[in-house]
Parts: structure tokens; sequence; C-alpha cells
């Protein structure tokens, strides 16, 4: 099984780094409430790769890839859900006067947020199906690597996704402290829409 874990650190790391739906909700949130808000939504994200894995191996997520219907479906999902973020956003930009000083961070909107995002996107129950019996040996079981697999992704997504989070944080502090806060909310914001239209409107590959 090392060998296997080995063979898909790259891939794993790859998929980690390539800017999507999820990173952006991290920036969004570590900007807007810092590390805290970043960090439950880190948490949120992986567990909705958790529970796609889990899925994956009761066979769903191959009904929902196999299935043009129930792409769709949590196609538009998906992009309901990262355009309802960004109107949020954006409308949150518009109250200057909160817009100035960053909100303490709440307890479980950036966690569910995560988890809503993750979970509502197709394209993991694809990465499932398609992708991870790739890498596991011929004749082995499959549940076992798949399970050491989504673990190994996982982790590369919490050390990616908090690194980026402090980064972010720390950059938040240059723009706290002046009228530039309402106009990164505002840019954000409308990254989140674009994402959640480019979802809804992608083709099936």
């Amino acid at each position: 099984m090392a060998e296997a874990l080995v063979t898909f650190l790259p891939v794993a790391a790859l998929l980690t780094v390539i800017p999507g739906p999820a990173t952006a909700l991290v920036v969004q949130s570590a900007f807007r409430g810092g590390s805290g808000e970043a960090l439950r939504t880190i948490a949120g994200n992986s567990l909705g790769i958790l529970i796609w894995a889990l899925l994956a191996a009761v066979g769903l997520a191959a009904v929902v890839a196999a299935s043009a219907e129930a792409f769709t479906a949590m196609k538009l999902a998906c992009g309901i859900v990262l355009i309802y973020l960004g109107a949020q956003a954006l409308w949150r930009s518009r109250r200057r006067g909160d817009a100035a000083a960053p909100r303490a961070p709440r307890s479980r909107r950036p966690f569910r947020a995560g988890v809503a995002t993750s979970v509502s996107n197709p394209k993991l129950a694809v990465f499932f199906v398609a992708l991870f019996p790739q890498f596991v040996p011929a004749g082995e079981p499959v549940l076992p690597y798949a399970l050491a697999m989504v673990a190994l992704q996982v982790v590369c997504d919490l050390a990616y996704y908090s690194g980026l989070a402090w980064m972010v944080v720390r950059a938040r502090r240059v723009f706290t402290s002046g009228p530039f806060m309402p106009w990164v909310e505002r840019l954000t914001g409308a990254v989140m829409v674009g994402l959640g239209l480019r979802v809804m409107l992608e083709r099936r590959a």
C-alpha cells in the first residue's frame, strides 16, 4: 500500500493546488473572519471529501458519475451554493460601516459552507470513481486503498489550505485598516458568483 500512496501523492498535491470553489471559499473566509473561520471552512471541506469517499464505497458516487441527470442536478446545486455565498459577500460589502471592521467568526456557518460546497461538487464523484481505481494494484481490495488515498488527499488539503489561509490573514491586516476591505470583499464575492455560474454552465466531459 505504501508504494501506491507514494505514487498517488503527486496527484493528490496537484488536485489540491488547482484553484476551484474550495480555494475561493477558504480565501474569502480567511479574509473575512481570520484564521478561525478559515480553519472551520477547511474542516467542512475535508468532511465533504470524506462523505464522497463513503458514497463511493457504497456505489452512490458511481451513480452520480454515470447518470447525466444526477450529475446535472449536483452541478446546479454546487453552482447555487457558490452564487449564494458570493452574493452574501457582495451584500456585506455594501454595508461599509460593518465591512470596515471584520466581524467575529461565526461558529458554524463557515463549516457548513465548506461541507455544502464540497458535497455539492459532482466532480468529486467523477474523481473518486475514475481516478482512485487506477492506483489500486490488480487483485487488491479497493476499499482500504481508497480510504488511505482519501486520508492522504485530506492531509494535502489541510496543509495547503491552512498555509493559504495564513498568508491571506497576514495580507488582511494591510487592508482592514483602510477603505480596501469592501473592495476586496466585492472581488471575492464576484469570484464566487463567477465560479458558480461556470459550474452551472460547464458541460460534462
